[in-house]
């Protein structure tokens, strides 16, 4: 029975994980190559947001065996959790995953099992992470064994749902499968379902392309609906009355590591047979310059014209920003000619990408405040804020802020429910080359 797991990777997925790890009994060797990060766990603070994560930090320095450090050391088993990015051509980038494989290489023993976590393209446990541990000498899945276990949490809700959710476990050969599985029958209360790493990639894959799909056909909706001067949070509304039916809400785009970028894993393996899937891609990606177009009609002759931007993490009470769609947002209202200033309590001014500004600072003189992200401090908005605009006028794209909330001598609120009433004259001229 494993009693040593060596974590690499410690971003949202990697550092939770090994804390879960930790609290069940296991000693747990945390990997990054980030010295500020290794540093700051060593210290005793955290690098992320997350629900529950400190106090859980703090149980596991106090009463479990947790440390982190810049290079592994021999485990009985090693769970790879890096980031795999995207290219610019929108394929997977595998180069953490496999320099974190070759990372263990040096520490590995007969009768060790590799877990991968990370999200990959189907295939990439047999076709590339596997012939790196052959080449080495080892016979995989006899006397290593290699499985791919797919993370499948909810941000806010990572501790519960590490604990809770049923897991996916993909061999590399069924006695991979198995020795994976005995490690997280430590914690997990969810069923183990065990299958092969290609199934299990694709199924991790599937899971988010569902969702982008679905979200993409919401985001349609609230392009036609505004055109043609329908309320689509009502028509939402009305449809999901149907018991076989629950629409998406629209919203400024998709982001995070996840929905956003999965489905180009499966698109790159045949893209002459996934148009649904590619289609819900540019309809997504094409939100930000949606936004930025009705952001134009409340602020006609927009050179100048200050927006605040509330909200720059890619979902609510979160501090992640990666790939959040509000980062275009911002990107593009700069390039069309607005003064911006952007706002999130949950993220750190030095981590940010845009310099920061308080509320007061961002919304003072501006023409419209641009709600981007459904932070609770944003759904229980301080309506004094207004005041300090030049024209109170609220745009929020994540539907958060109830129409009750704001009286019309506070300001004018426009969500996905009215954007009919815009004008549609002295709009952003927004580059076609951006709408896909």
């Amino acid at each position: 029975m494993t009693k040593k797991i060596c974590v690499i990777g410690l971003g949202y997925i990697g550092f939770p994980t090994s804390l879960v790890f930790a609290r069940a009994g296991f000693e747990v060797i945390g990997v990054d190559v980030s010295e500020r990060v290794v540093s700051a766990l060593n210290a005793g603070e955290v690098h992320i947001e997350e629900n529950g994560l400190e106090e859980i930090f703090q149980d596991v320095r106090t009463n479990y065996a947790f440390k982190a450090q810049r290079h592994p050391e021999p485990a009985d088993t090693y769970i790879i959790a890096v980031p795999t990015p995207v290219n610019a051509d929108h394929t997977a980038n595998v180069d953490y995953v496999v320099s974190a494989t070759e990372a263990v290489l040096p520490y590995l023993r007969k009768g060790n099992t590799v877990i991968v976590e990370s999200t990959i393209p189907p295939r990439t446990i047999d076709d590339v992470v596997a012939p790196v541990l052959t080449k080495a000498g080892w016979r995989v899945g006899e006397e290593i064994y290699l499985a791919h276990c797919p993370e499948r949490v909810l941000p806010g809700r990572i501790f519960q749902e590490l604990v809770e959710n049923n897991r996916i476990v993909g061999g590399y050969n069924p006695q991979s499968a198995e020795k994976a599985a005995e490690v997280y029958r430590a914690f997990v209360k969810g069923e183990i379902i065990l299958t092969s790493a290609t199934s299990a990639e694709m199924a991790k894959l599937m899971e988010n392309t569902f969702r982008d799909v679905n979200i993409a056909l919401a985001n349609e909706l609230a392009k036609v609906s505004a055109s043609i001067g329908v309320d689509a949070l009502e028509v939402i509304g009305l449809a999901n009355k149907h018991p076989r039916v629950n629409l998406h809400t629209p919203g400024p785009g998709v982001g995070g590591h996840c929905i956003a970028v999965d489905p180009y894993f499966i698109i790159e393996k045949a893209p002459e047979l996934t148009p649904l899937m590619t289609a819900s891609r540019a309809i997504n990606n094409s939100m930000p310059a949606f936004v930025v177009e009705q952001t134009g009609k409340i602020t006609p002759s927009h050179a100048g014209k200050r927006v605040a931007v509330f909200g720059i993490t890619y979902k609510g009470n979160v501090d992640d920003i990666r790939e959040s769609p509000a980062l275009e947002v911002v990107h593009m209202l700069g390039e069309n000619g607005f003064d911006v200033r952007v706002h999130d309590p949950h993220v750190l001014a030095e981590l940010a990408p845009f310099p920061m500004f308080t509320a007061e600072e961002a919304v003072a003189d501006a023409e419209c405040l641009l709600i981007l992200t459904d932070h609770n401090e944003f759904k229980a908005l301080d309506l004094s804020l207004l005041s300090r605009m030049k024209s109170p006028v609220i745009l929020d794209t994540k539907n958060c802020v109830e129409s009750s909330h704001v009286p019309q001598s506070a300001g004018k609120l426009y969500n996905y429910g009215n954007l009919h009433e815009l004008s549609r004259v002295d709009t952003v001229a927004v580059p076609v080359s951006q709408l896909a």
